[in-house]
């Protein structure tokens, strides 16, 4: 245990000495975000491109801890797809956080990041069925040619599920950057859940643990400087990085999907509704931008950026905690719960709301 604490140490003074590299270039390339009267609610010019104070200080560690990271299961082409995706998305931030992209240009590098991940072998071949046994994903296959001119299998069902699971994930992290330190402070909760689960007896992969729990430190490091009111924003590929490294933990810690749906549920579900609400009223829910997130909501009704933080902290840690004590019958269950706390949260907004008006 001392030696994943004084990893955990080092991944978050790298990510302190990341963030504030970072920030000073972002200022002195003008790369910040100037607050409007429109959407934003920050009031001071803010620099971007934090995100890339996590990418550096997780991958840096995760290099000098190589040896640990494939003593278990997975090979070093599985770790560097999963690097080559990130960098897709550190890239694609970038460009969008210095020249802001069209959103049919910024879709183009979460593509490329899940593409990076599949053709290196990452994808989600089997899942816990929740009433007993697996449900096999890789059954349907067509071969394909790989980077390296060899032949591999696209297995139609098992990566057609992780194209749709790491954008989900990615495009609710990026939906859920709209509060000071909401993000990074989800995402390293989730990293310790991952951690904490990965090394428990059952499920014991020290390898995908001592990767959760740098990506952790890496995020707390940052959300210092991110904890309102902010020093640094995510930016555009910071804000789409954490879903990404959490889907494919997630997806690499033998499919514990369940993990990963019961930290980030209450985000998932908000995304979901808000592709919904925005589809009903004739407009493109990725292009379209608005303040009735829920966490907009919770700032609407007077609570402040700090506390509406905390409740999703609470929120994830609890029913991600949960996934440690429940068996799958149970984690569905607990899904279940997170279903109906977000449909009684939108029907006590919406009749909030009409009672305003």
């Amino acid at each position: 245990m001392t030696y994943y604490i004084i990893i955990f140490i080092c991944a978050l003074l790298l990510s302190i000495i990341f963030t504030l590299l970072v920030k000073n270039f972002a200022i002195r390339r003008g790369i910040v975000d100037k607050p409007d009267l429109d959407r934003k609610i920050h009031r001071t010019a803010t620099p971007l491109l934090g995100g890339m104070a996590i990418f550096l200080s997780f991958f840096l560690v995760l290099y000098f801890v190589r040896g640990k990271l494939l003593a278990g299961d997975l090979e070093a082409r599985h770790w560097l797809g999963f690097f080559a995706g990130a960098c897709f998305l550190m890239i694609g931030g970038f460009l969008d956080d210095k020249y802001s992209l069209k959103p049919k240009q910024q879709i183009i590098f979460p593509i490329l990041a899940i593409i990076a991940v599949i053709i290196n072998g990452v994808g989600i071949e089997k899942i816990t069925n929740p009433f007993g046994g697996l449900i096999y994903l890789d059954q349907w296959r067509i071969p394909v040619m790989d980077w390296g001119g060899g032949m591999r299998y696209f297995m139609v069902l098992a990566d057609g599920f992780a194209v749709l699971w790491l954008m989900g994930m990615m495009y609710t992290t990026k939906l859920l950057d709209g509060v000071d330190g909401l993000v990074t402070g989800v995402a390293a909760i989730g990293g310790i859940i991952i951690f904490l689960f990965t090394m428990t007896t059952k499920y014991f992969q020290p390898d995908i643990g001592l990767a959760a729990l740098i990506f952790a430190g890496a995020c707390l490091g940052f959300l210092i400087f991110n904890w309102h009111p902010a020093k640094i924003f995510l930016g555009e590929g910071g804000s789409l990085l954490p879903g990404y490294i959490l889907g494919v933990l997630a997806i690499i810690s033998g499919g514990k999907i369940a993990i990963a749906l019961l930290v980030m549920g209450i985000p998932i579900m908000d995304v979901v509704w808000t592709i919904l609400r925005r589809t009903a009223q004739g407009k493109n829910p990725f292009a379209f931008a608005d303040k009735m997130h829920l966490h907009h909501r919770f700032l609407a009704i007077g609570l402040t950026q700090r506390q509406t933080a905390i409740i999703y902290y609470f929120l994830a840690g609890g029913f991600g905690l949960s996934a440690l004590f429940l068996q799958s019958a149970s984690k569905l269950f607990a899904l279940a719960v997170l279903i109906l706390l977000m449909l009684l949260i939108v029907i006590g907004f919406t009749y909030f709301t009409k009672k305003v008006e």
